[in-house]
């Protein structure tokens, strides 16, 4: 349910109602009783949908998506090289004391 925003002709007073929008409009102000009450017109919100099926990264700017690409080209880059094998000598097992005899 939306918020709506009002305003009184008669004595100014302006309020927020959260009500159904198949609700009428309230036309009496709780302040001074006239019933000069208006729903005022709003510019409203961006809508980003959310939840299965929408995606809040389709809505990302042409500057982040630009820099989002060249991400991933240098990640792909950096994929394509071979990896250094383990050096033999580090993955030994450890050698094993001698016993002095006395």
């Amino acid at each position: 349910m939306p918020t709506y925003d009002y305003a009184c002709e008669a004595c100014g007073h302006e309020l927020e109602i959260f009500q159904s929008m198949s609700e009428k409009p309230k036309r009496k102000c709780p302040k001074c009783n006239a019933l000069k009450l208006y729903r005022k017109i709003g510019s409203g919100a961006g809508v980003i949908f959310k939840g299965s099926g929408f995606y809040e990264t389709d809505y990302r700017s042409a500057s982040y998506k630009k820099g989002a690409e060249a991400d991933k080209s240098l990640q792909s880059k950096s994929e394509a090289k071979p990896a250094k094998k383990a050096d033999s000598k580090l993955t030994a097992d450890k050698p094993k004391k001698d016993k002095k005899s006395d």
